[in-house]
């Protein structure tokens, strides 16, 4: 089962929304808070040991607030907090209007219990880049309902992150 913007308001799962054009009828709209450009690579093991993520080197909005992306990887960062419940995940899906732009956004799933600011990585396919403005709508974040509550909830090094 697949929870509505209405639900997702009454349960109070998603803060620092800036608007409720933002809660739609098969989940919420995430906005673009921060861009950032890779400085390095990271490094990826299989249980974490030696794990180091790729450092980045965020991307200032001009005074205007719209940004040029030229064709590249980025990772972003969304203006709002979520907080999935223990029956709960959360998929994210690119926005359409982003994707007739010729760009993407590739996301893990939000596990149960997970809390804080989300990140992701936008793909910018587009040859001549794209132009984002500050706190556009770039991520449509899916809930839906587990057949049971989860046995174990996310603790995971990223829970709490960037909250404020």
């Amino acid at each position: 089962m697949i929870l509505t913007g209405n639900e997702l308001q009454e349960q109070n799962v998603v803060s620092n929304v800036l608007s409720p054009l933002q809660f739609q009828p098969c989940g919420v709209d995430l906005t673009l808070k921060e861009v950032h450009e890779f400085a390095s690579p990271g490094k990826i093991d299989y249980d974490n040991k030696e794990r180091e993520l790729s450092q980045t080197k965020r991307i200032i909005f001009p005074s205007d607030e719209w940004l040029h992306l030229p064709k590249g990887a980025y990772k972003i960062v969304y203006s709002e907090i979520v907080k999935i419940p223990a029956d709960c995940c959360a998929l994210g899906f690119t926005r359409s209007s982003l994707l007739r732009c010729g760009a993407s956004i590739e996301c893990a799933v939000w596990d149960p219990g997970y809390e804080g600011r989300s990140e992701s990585l936008l793909i910018v396919d587009n040859p001549q880049g794209i132009k984002l403005k500050k706190y556009s709508r770039v991520l449509q974040l899916v809930f839906v309902k587990l057949t049971n509550h989860a046995k174990e909830t996310y603790s995971g090094a990223y829970h709490k992150e960037n909250i404020g």
